[in-house]
């Protein structure tokens, strides 16, 4: 009933943000309003037919309250994808879990995730002496804790495999929170404008921390955001048993629901779409026909509302808004621009390390299996860690209060996309340039020379790309804290009043005008001017290496963008080493599929005695029923040296030795500059996991995209489906 009412509401938006989205892109086609052309190329498809990441770890399984070892895969789509072990990988064997991280947070101790479910279910504490709802055996764990889905508890041996493991893990989140497609430029803009002014509808204004994954995802979390107070409410009080006990049967409860909403939103939604769709060629051919008089009526409009609203707009930013600008770009420049400062020197750092192992180890065959690395060094969780840590230093303090931003989490996450962003196309530049080069060369001297010159050249483009990143970045993240917070302030006088201004909207183009988005468009350009001062003045005084306005680039490289459109680079492919022969099967090809990260960890290992006694089952062969009572005590110490044995004889064959890494030293590189680079002179410019049903099937494919979150189809053979340990068997997890 819950589900029902709120996407009743939110689908009426949706059709009217979808017409208003339709419009404006079919303006900005014909009109066309670019901005700065980016000097660097982009990759079409960065991680085609990649594993990020794969290795073992230990997985607590709530089942039968035991930890058991598994093997990981992090697929090119982000999904945390768990086997029984490497050979039922290779084999194509289901896999056990499959779960899709967003909106998930990372946990590193107990302790954090013990105060989370505390303060979940109010009132339910555990007293003093008693057992909390999670041990963990090591002092190494990872915890995935989502405020609604269910929990997932890992861990592992030392704090070196914790710090690997938890930067892949927030890979996953960040990717899979990124879930609506930017490609889309009618159906995502329509979508976070419906959430938007939905929440508004409901007086709830500011960012949104839940608004991750894909369109189903969110839905699903907007459904629950209302439904779980509710939900508490009433069954809260009925829960018994000790207090941890308690805390558990409240989780299992509000996963179970969780995936019922997400069933009927994931139908409903779908459904919207579909209506949609269907009417676009009409609303597309009107807006074509009568594109001039929707502007005149829309300006007509506009200039009513202005009228009416920009006064005490302009009041309201001068008493309230303006004072706090500079404040909140500067607590934004600094470590966003020390994330992209520290992506230069990481990028600077690979390359020249790379440059001196092919001057030192010899030629082509070398600088192929480097460029190899190099290419997916953006897609390289721990190698990027460093620039995404940088982020971790923004505060907002008490402007964060004064202006309703709940957390800094969404610019966190925002900041470090661009620069995963950048770092690729830093890379696919480098690459592209390099591959260029290579048949005019003669000898490890001219190769030396070559990429050094390369690199110096893609740093100037990554300057420039730099700066026009961020700008934009902070202009965007300055609206999203301000206008939220005017909205709210203006809404008592203003949002009453708009009723009126409805009658001033021709019929026939009342799809693609709205009188509540036209009245938002004023607001928004009654702090746009300060906004943009205010960042501008940023980039005269030369701050964090930001370059003016009017500051373009010359194309030095005029036939770049010609061959960043041809067919992706493929060292090994090109450049083959030794002849190899042709996998005999899919197993094989699995063995020898190309992986971002180096292996962590190659032996299963055995963790102390508390993970209890258990039946392995052979690879291949269904979960066998457990020797011991789930609800008995862990085993005795006595047990370890079989579990040892029995984890041993599950390692045979299953060990994977570790990529080569890089040992040569680098000399340190050279900080941006303030001045102004060679190709730049001045001239003046023109003018943002589902659950699935239950399933007994045994076949075997790759986790799909859209399980995770992605719309792309991955290339190669089928993957498993998602799923999620149970007592006996598989059922489909999100």
């Amino acid at each position: 009933e819950k589900t029902g009412k709120v996407l009743g509401e939110f689908c009426r938006c949706y059709k009217e943000q979808y017409g208003v989205a339709l419009f404006n892109s079919v303006r900005y086609e014909i009109e066309g309003n670019g901005g700065p052309q980016a000097q660097l190329l982009h990759r079409k498809v960065p991680l085609e037919d990649h594993v990020i990441y794969s290795g073992n770890i230990f997985q607590y399984i709530e089942d039968n309250k035991k930890w058991r070892n598994r093997f990981c895969v992090v697929p090119h789509n982000y999904g945390l994808v768990l086997y029984e072990n490497k050979l039922a990988y290779e084999r194509e064997l289901p896999p056990r879990v499959l779960v899709n991280s967003a909106g998930y947070k990372v946990l590193t101790s107990v302790e954090q995730y013990l105060e989370l479910v505390n303060n979940s279910l109010p009132g339910v504490t555990p007293k003093s002496g008693h057992s909390p709802i999670l041990k963990c055996p090591t002092d190494f764990p990872l915890i995935l804790w989502h405020p609604y889905a269910r929990h997932y508890y890992f861990c592992v041996m030392t704090g070196k495999e914790q710090d690997k493991w938890r930067a892949v893990f927030q890979d996953c989140v960040r990717h899979c929170n990124n879930g609506i497609s930017e490609d889309s430029k009618v159906e995502a803009p329509a979508f976070t404008d419906a959430v938007r002014m939905y929440r508004q509808s409901k007086e709830q204004y500011g960012t949104w921390d839940m608004l991750c994954g894909n369109e189903t995802q969110v839905l699903s979390n907007l459904v629950m955001e209302e439904l779980l107070p509710e939900l508490r409410s009433t069954i809260g009080p009925r829960l018994k048993g000790k207090a941890p006990e308690r805390q558990r049967t409240w989780i299992q409860i509000s996963d179970a629901v969780y995936r019922m909403v997400y069933e009927q939103t994931h139908a409903q939604y779908d459904a919207a779409m579909a209506r949609c769709e269907q009417e676009r060629p009409q609303l597309e051919s009107t807006i074509r026909t009568d594109m001039d008089q929707i502007i005149t009526s829309k300006e007509h409009l506009a200039s009513k509302i202005r009228a009416f609203v920009l006064p005490k707009a302009e009041v309201c930013v001068r008493n309230h808004v303006q004072p706090y600008i500079s404040s909140i770009l500067e607590a934004l420049m600094t470590p966003t621009s020390q994330g992209f400062a520290e992506v230069r020197e990481v990028f600077f750092k690979e390359v020249t390390d790379m440059n001196m192992n092919v001057v030192n180890e010899g030629g082509l065959e070398k600088l192929v299996e480097y460029m190899e690395k190099l290419s997916r060094l953006a897609f390289h969780p721990v190698k990027m860690q460093s620039c995404y840590e940088k982020m971790d230093q923004l505060k907002l303090e008490g402007l964060q209060q004064r202006f309703d931003v709940s957390s800094t989490s969404v610019f966190k996450q925002r900041a470090q996309i661009h620069m995963r962003q950048q770092m690729d196309d830093a890379v696919h530049t480098f690459e592209t340039l390099l591959h260029q080069e290579l048949g005019k060369l003669q000898g490890k001297d001219d190769l030396c020379k070559s990429i050094q010159r390369i690199l110096e050249r893609v740093l100037k483009k990554f300057d420039y790309d730099s700066s026009t990143v961020r700008k934009k970045f902070f202009r965007e993240a300055l609206l999203q804290i301000t206008i939220p917070f005017l909205l709210k302030k203006l809404a008592p006088t203003c949002k009453g009043e708009l009723a009126k201004f409805q009658e001033l909207i021709f019929e026939d183009f009342a799809s693609f005008i709205l009188v509540e988005n036209t009245y938002e468009e004023v607001v928004l350009q009654s702090v746009m001017k300060d906004i943009m001062q205010a960042v501008k003045e940023a980039a005269v005084q030369r701050k964090h290496n930001l370059y003016r306005d009017s500051m373009v680039m010359h194309n030095s490289d005029p036939n770049l963008h010609l061959l960043g459109e041809g067919i992706p680079i493929d060292w090994g492919e090109e450049f083959p080493g030794q002849p190899e022969p042709e996998p005999a099967g899919q197993g094989d090809r699995r063995r020898r599929a190309k992986q971002v990260v180096s292996v962590i960890q190659d032996d299963d290992g055995a963790l102390p005695y508390e993970m209890g006694i258990e039946a392995l089952p052979q690879p291949g062969s269904p979960e066998p029923r457990e020797l011991q009572d789930p609800g008995a005590p862990p085993s005795s110490p006595g047990g370890v040296k079989e579990i040892r044995e029995a984890l041993a004889q599950e390692s045979l064959g299953v060990n994977v030795p570790p990529e080569p890494s890089l040992h040569h030293a680098a000399p340190a590189s050279p900080k941006a500059q303030g001045d102004v680079p060679a190709e730049v002179s001045h001239v003046t410019p023109a003018s943002s996991p589902a659950p699935g049903a239950e399933s007994a099937g045994t076949a075997c494919h790759r986790p799909s995209d859209q399980e995770t979150g992605e719309d792309m189809t991955p290339p190669g053979p089928p993957q498993p489906t998602g799923t999620t340990e149970s007592g006996e068997g598989v059922q489909t997890e999100f």
